[in-house]
């Protein structure tokens, strides 16, 4: 069954719209949809190597283009939009711990969510919500979308067709190490942010009230 989800998923993303669809879900992404570009962005990488870098501009750019949107959102939407919004993604408890994050990082936060299983739109609503200064937040953006991406995509590029061999031999395999990689990345992000005593998040206890 794996190995016929891998297929048909591999045809569509050669398909000749599944770039419009990887900008729609890396747009969507950043903002308010639950569901991450990263997997499409591979499997398109994988399907057309030569054209991977080109992939991963469409990602990058459109991903920016979302946060700014979640941006708006957090600015001027948060208490008819945002906040609901928010709650619907599960975030409700995440939002003044990542809020007191960006107050103390800066666009250091922004960087790290961008290039982590962290959901961006947490972060780009957040730093409409607290008013981050807008360049600092477009080039934070840049930087961490483009590391992640760019990263993707240069990996393809130049080592494409051995990458989709192993796939193709080992998608089981495969398959085990990404769902590893994913959670392991949350438990690493989760540790971050700590005050170096006794790893105490310093925003373990933020609340909206205090952050804005």
């Amino acid at each position: 069954m794996l190995r016929r989800l891998y297929d048909w998923t591999m045809a569509k993303a050669a398909h000749p719209h599944a770039q419009w669809w990887l900008a729609a879900f890396s747009f969507m992404e950043a903002s308010f949809f639950p569901i991450p570009p990263h997997p499409l962005l591979g499997l398109m990488c994988l399907a057309e190597p030569r054209k991977a870098v080109r992939f991963a501009m469409i990602a990058t750019l459109a991903s920016v283009i979302g946060g700014l949107f979640g941006y708006l959102i957090g600015w001027g939407l948060y208490d008819t939009i945002g906040k609901s919004l928010i709650g619907a993604l599960g975030l409700t408890d995440s939002f003044p711990v990542a809020a007191c994050h960006l107050n103390e990082r800066d666009w250091e936060a922004i960087v790290i969510a961008g290039a982590t299983p962290v959901p961006f739109k947490l972060l780009t609503i957040t730093a409409g919500f607290i008013g981050m200064n807008l360049l600092t937040f477009v080039l934070a953006s840049l930087a961490g979308r483009g590391l992640i991406f760019m990263t993707v995509g240069v990996l393809f590029r130049v080592f494409g067709a051995p990458i989709k061999a192993v796939i193709d031999k080992y998608l089981g395999t495969v398959t085990t190490l990404f769902v590893l990689l994913v959670v392991g990345g949350f438990i690493a992000i989760t540790q971050l942010g700590g005050s170096g005593e006794k790893g105490v998040d310093p925003c373990a206890g933020a609340t909206l009230e205090t952050m804005r």
